[in-house]
């Protein structure tokens, strides 16, 4: 990967190429970033330049045979370690080399890639990934042979905060004095799940959140979007590659989304008994949906929290609403106020958390609308 196929991150891209025409490369770092900030995309696009025969001084040359192989993802020098675990369809044991093919045409096709989306493309139904000791035994045999012909032995490892204790621990002698030549790249989102004896073998890279700007710029390009609806979605992305896709992709959803939303409260601030009933259908209605659908729908609610709060406190710099959002939100801002703005943030999280724990929809939909009722009230003067 180029660098200038990573969007945004130009501050980052140009210390990590100075330090590399310098020779001041670490033989440990540690891409840091949240979720669709780019953080494995900027590791691969770094990987590529340090291989590359004919570098300039922004980017790797993308021409050279070394460049051709880190397209591929098929560097006899670069190796991969991520998150894996048994399916029907792998054996015991599992290491990242029995799931090379699909990394790579994963990959390929997304470096913005996220946990779930490769659990899915690997099929591992409701198991969590990981990083095992077999894991760490594979890596130790493959970096303590010689380089096949570039200028470093490489590995990079996706989301290092998976790796149990056992096998980190196997890993810390080697990610201290490594052979001669190799070079180890963790890219992780949560520093905090990892043994703090691997962190502090680590050169730090810390990837912010992709500015607004370029955010824009992406999303106008890939989706045909005017200047204006490109930047209230890249506000609303946070700094996330992927959020930004996301949105941007929802098209006829997003409707089905608002409505869904306006419906939900509209049954819950109106003081009718028979309202109940109707918001239990609410719930099954939206249980009966696909995960993705719930999932999507429970941020896209949590966005319409955030943005009335600020409308009912007039922080109107900060909200981002037009067209039948902005209808709604006149009257229904005045719902979202200090009396209830955490409570209501912290119920769609919990029901969000439980979807992704794979809970009962229809449980977690049903729990969901009772608080509801229960919170959609005017401020108490």
């Amino acid at each position: 990967m180029l660098f200038s196929e990573v969007i945004g991150q130009e501050e980052l891209k140009r210390k990590l190429t100075h330090a590399a025409r310098e020779g001041r490369v670490s033989h440990a770092q540690l891409f840091l970033g949240a979720e669709g900030s780019g953080n494995l995309a900027l590791a691969l696009a770094y990987a590529q330049y340090a291989m590359c025969e004919n570098p300039s001084e922004a980017d790797a040359c993308g021409a050279c045979s070394a460049c051709a192989k880190m397209h591929k993802l098929a560097h006899p020098d670069l190796h991969f370690a991520f998150p894996v675990n048994s399916s029907k369809a792998s054996e015991r044991n599992p290491v990242s080399d029995m799931f090379l093919d699909p990394w790579r045409q994963t990959l390929q096709q997304n470096p913005y890639l996220t946990e779930p989306a490769w659990y899915e493309s690997i099929k591992l139904d409701n198991k969590q990934g990981n990083i095992s000791t077999h894991e760490a035994d594979a890596i130790m045999r493959k970096l303590s042979l010689k380089a096949f012909e570039g200028k470093f032995k490489m590995l990079l490892m996706w989301l290092p905060e998976r790796m149990n204790a056992t096998a980190a621990n196997k890993l810390l002698k080697l990610i201290e004095e490594p052979p001669a030549q190799t070079l180890f790249l963790l890219v992780a989102q949560n520093a905090g799940q990892m043994l703090k004896t691997i962190l502090s073998r680590t050169q730090l890279v810390s990837v912010p959140p992709v500015r607004s700007d370029a955010l824009a710029a992406m999303l106008a390009r890939e989706f045909t979007l005017s200047p204006s609806e490109a930047g209230t979605l890249a506000h609303l992305a946070n700094g996330s590659v992927v959020e930004a896709r996301r949105m941007a992709g929802q098209g006829d959803e997003k409707r089905d989304y608002f409505e869904q939303f306006a419906t939900l409260m509209r049954l819950s601030y109106a003081s009718r008994a028979e309202n109940i009933i109707l918001l239990m259908q609410q719930a099954e209605k939206i249980a009966a949906q696909g995960r993705e659908w719930q999932k999507n729908f429970l941020l896209y609610s949590q966005r319409m929290v955030r943005e009335n709060f600020a409308l009912n406190q007039q922080v109107r710099e900060a909200v981002y609403l037009a067209g039948e959002e902005a209808d709604f939100s006149a009257k229904f801002s005045a719902f979202i106020n200090p009396d209830n703005i955490f409570r209501l943030y912290e119920a769609l999280n919990l029901a969000l958390q439980h979807l992704g724990q794979n809970g009962n929809a229809k449980i977690i939909f049903t729990d969901l609308v009772l608080k509801l009722v229960k919170l959609i009230v005017p401020l108490k003067k």
